[in-house]
């Protein structure tokens, strides 16, 4: 089975960034995903694209992102889409 990469954007010390990512772990199998943490205040680029958004999760194989709130039903959804 191909694993899905997963970015999970946010920032160091965002409770939602891990609530975020303790959703993904939980919800998702681990052997369907690997999950990339990028701290969006590494980067001008990011930090415009999602200062105010984050935690996003992004599919980079789709071009699909999830914004913050999410659930597990959505988030399930997500990793079912398909190109």
């Amino acid at each position: 089975m191909q694993k899905t990469t997963l970015q999970l954007y946010g920032t160091l010390g965002c409770h939602l960034c891990e609530q975020a990512k303790a959703l993904v772990i939980a919800g998702l199998p681990a052997d369907a995903y690997v999950l990339q943490e990028l701290d969006i205040s590494e980067s001008a680029e990011l930090m415009s694209l999602y200062a105010l958004r984050i935690p996003v999760l992004y599919r980079p194989d789709l071009q699909l992102e999830l914004d913050w709130p999410f659930d597990e039903a959505l988030l399930q959804a997500f990793m079912a889409a398909e190109a």
